[in-house]
């Protein structure tokens, strides 16, 4: 199971799959959210998550695509577009150096 510290979280992709619509609007609170930190926050399609990715969002219906696409990477899934405890537990990751596995 992949797992990485808080403080070694320097990228974090949004994965969506066909559309563009609330992931970016995820990805755009992420970029705000974690800026702070000197984490860069990119959206990419599931299907072409990069391959040093090391920290992934995806919508939970994504998640088995998504770490069969970025294997090494800790893929956290979410359930809803606003105020998820995902959004949240990654950001207190990285701002108290937690671990996060997938």
């Amino acid at each position: 199971m992949p797992s990485i510290h808080g403080s070694e979280v320097k990228q974090v992709i949004i994965a969506c799959d066909a559309g563009m619509g609330s992931s970016v609007m995820v990805a755009s609170t992420m970029r705000a959210k974690l800026a702070k930190y000197g984490v860069e926050v990119i959206h990419s399609p599931v299907d072409e998550i990069p391959v040093e990715a090391s920290v992934v969002l995806c919508h939970a219906g994504l998640a088995a695509r998504a770490q069969s696409t970025a294997p090494n990477a800790v893929v956290m899934p979410f359930q809803v577009f606003m105020g998820d405890p995902a959004f949240v537990k990654l950001e207190k990751a990285i701002s108290d150096g937690e671990t996060l596995e997938s």
